[in-house]
């Protein structure tokens, strides 16, 4: 008999559960390939952003850097290995992960995330991966999609409670029967908590994801609900075998973190920040291959990778949701624009 549960509940065993995918030994870079696999450079844009930020926070005595959803702590390690003496000697590194493999030595660790943090909060595809409830509109309204983990099967349920319908009416309305929603007041209240996680300084978030135009629009009307194995996009079942995400409303998470006490808001897409950070994509100068072939061709290899970093229909195309507490948005981060809020 099957097991009929929300995909909210079937995701959170699926992903974070005893045997769990991202609780095993091969890692999620096994499965998908981020920014952080893809090259060093977005290493290099994240410790320009935390220059700034240390700037704007007059270089306080102790520097944090945290990485949320850190993995093998790729990220955090690259950034130990670029940070100059003057940086180093103050700074604080510490990754937040639930797999219990824990991260190199010099790096802190825990499930959840550290207070009063001053300086940077990072959260690379992770609020993707913060499990939401999956909604139909039908002729009758708006029920819940259930879902039996061993097999994807799925049949509709009971009526979401009214927080549920609300969160659907401000920020995902759904017009016509059969299109579908994915709730996401779960990761609203997790950004929420990262923003709050800040004495002062700036988090950002970096995932694919949505606006409510588009929503509004019907640009997903089955949902982005998906599943990724061994780099191949798979249809997403909550057995464990694969990674299940779905993209991130990303104006309904700058409006929680607006409400969590945040100062100031952004929100651009990688291809801009990184450009704003100073990686571009730019090929060298044909000229430097005869004076300097070496240096040309890692010149041309840089840009290779910085390509694909802000490759428009790839990772260029993430969101960039960067917002502070206690301090203006770093310059670099510019224009900034408030956090769209919806209707009502």
């Amino acid at each position: 008999m099957s097991a009929w549960l929300s995909w909210r509940v079937a995701t959170e065993r699926a992903l974070y559960g005893p045997g769990g995918f991202y609780r095993r030994a091969d890692g999620p870079a096994a499965h998908f390939r981020t920014s952080v696999h893809a090259s060093r450079l977005f290493a290099v844009a994240v410790l320009r952003l935390l220059h700034a930020v240390d700037a704007a926070l007059g270089h306080p005595a102790r520097l944090d850097l945290v990485d949320v959803g850190a993995g093998r702590g790729e990220l955090l390690t690259r950034i130990a290995e670029l940070a100059g003496p003057g940086l180093a000697s103050r700074l604080r590194l510490h990754g937040v992960e639930i797999a219990e493999h824990g991260l190199p030595a010099g790096i802190a660790w825990s499930a959840d995330l550290p207070q009063d943090v001053t300086g940077l909060v990072v959260a690379n595809e992770w609020l993707d991966n913060v499990p939401v409830d999956v909604v139909e509109l039908t002729p009758e309204g708006v029920r819940l999609v259930l879902v039996d983990p061993a097999t994807g099967a799925e049949c509709l349920g009971d009526v979401p409670e009214p927080a549920d319908l609300a969160w659907l009416a401000r920020w995902w309305p759904l017009a016509e029967a059969g299109t579908r929603a994915e709730v996401g007041r779960p990761r609203d209240a997790a950004w929420a908590r990262a923003v709050g996680s800040l004495r002062a300084g700036v988090a950002v978030a970096i995932d694919y994801g949505h606006l409510r135009a588009e929503r509004a629009a019907g640009a997903y009307p089955a949902g982005t609900l998906t599943g990724y194995r061994e780099g191949r996009g798979v249809r997403p079942v909550p057995d464990g075998s694969c990674d299940v995400t779905a993209h991130v409303a990303v104006d309904a998470c700058a409006a929680a973190g607006e409400a969590a006490g945040a100062r100031e808001t952004a929100l651009l897409t990688q291809r801009d920040a990184l450009h704003r950070l100073g990686i571009s994509g730019a090929r060298p100068a044909l000229e430097l291959a005869s004076a300097d072939p070496r240096a040309y061709l890692a010149a041309l290899a840089e840009a290779s990778e910085a390509a694909e970093l802000t490759a428009r229909g790839g990772l260029g195309d993430f969101w960039w949701l960067a917002q502070s507490v206690g301090i203006d948005l770093p310059a670099r981060l510019t224009p900034r624009r408030p956090a769209p809020s919806g209707p009502g």
